[in-house]
């Protein structure tokens, strides 16, 4: 059975897209089949693996739009078990493009294109963008579950309880299955003392819903990391640009902890 795991926040700059892209390739690493649908209009994770979005001559709004099925655009990577499903600039346009059309079921739009494939990978992993518009609603209407990252920050919260309600509104109408598969802290500083703050904040409301190493006994957190914020720039995941970088182990541990029924 394939699980589909969305990765949101409405947020903007939390690691999100850092998420998706390394979470996929970190279940790849294991062996597991794997498409990243980048469903962001920024698609950042589409250039963070290496592909030019100009180069590319359809995509997943072509998708959406049902001119093009989604094997048709499907991208292999550098990685042996993970696919890519890219994003362009054009998907910014898909938003008048589901509210112009008289259609009931547009929220389900992504949910439908994905049944096509389904059945070819073990995890589908969606880059939701920083908005929680009819992409984000797509993605997590189409979704088992949903990751959120939250940085180590200044205002990490703010907005979460309008993200968690949007989760409710969505489970009691739409997808009832849909669950939080749990709060990922990001941009992690042992030095700076508003992230132990954060942090501290995270592990008093969620503890139930944080990403644990089972072996370490220790709360799974993504540091601050100069290995993860170069690695896009070279089109890699950060395991194949530095393995044993802290950014890399982290997200090795959290697709550990996910394959371990998480």
């Amino acid at each position: 059975m394939c699980e589909v795991i969305a990765v949101a926040n409405q947020k903007g700059g939390v690691g999100k897209t850092t998420t998706a892209v390394n979470l996929a390739a970190s279940l790849a690493l294991a062996e597991k089949n794997v498409l990243l649908i980048d469903f962001d209009p920024q698609s950042n994770a589409t250039t963070s693996l290496g592909f030019r979005r100009n180069d590319l001559e359809f995509d997943i709004y072509h998708v959406l739009m049902g001119s093009k099925k989604i094997s048709q655009i499907i991208q292999k990577t550098e990685m042996p078990f993970m696919d890519l499903a890219p994003s362009n600039i054009g998907l910014v346009g898909i938003e008048k493009e589901f509210y112009n059309k008289k259609n009931a079921s547009r929220e389900l739009i992504l949910k439908k294109k994905i049944e096509e494939v389904i059945d070819l990978y073990d995890f589908i992993i969606i880059d939701s963008p920083p908005a929680l518009g009819p992409l984000t609603i797509n993605a997590l209407a189409a979704a088992d579950s949903v990751i959120i990252p939250i940085q180590c920050e200044f205002f990490a919260l703010e907005g979460l309880a309008q993200l968690l309600s949007t989760i409710k509104i969505l489970r009691d109408s739409i997808n009832t299955k849909l669950e939080i598969k749990g709060f990922l802290p990001t941009m992690y500083s042992s030095q700076n003392n508003l992230s132990k703050q954060v942090f501290a904040d995270l592990s008093q409301h969620f503890d139930t819903k944080l990403f644990k190493d089972r072996e370490k006994k220790s709360y799974i957190i993504v540091p601050r990391s100069i290995k993860l914020a170069e690695s896009p720039s070279f089109g890699k995941p950060v395991l194949l640009y530095d393995i044993k970088s802290n950014g890399s182990i982290a997200y090795q541990a959290l697709a550990q902890t996910i394959l371990q029924g998480a």
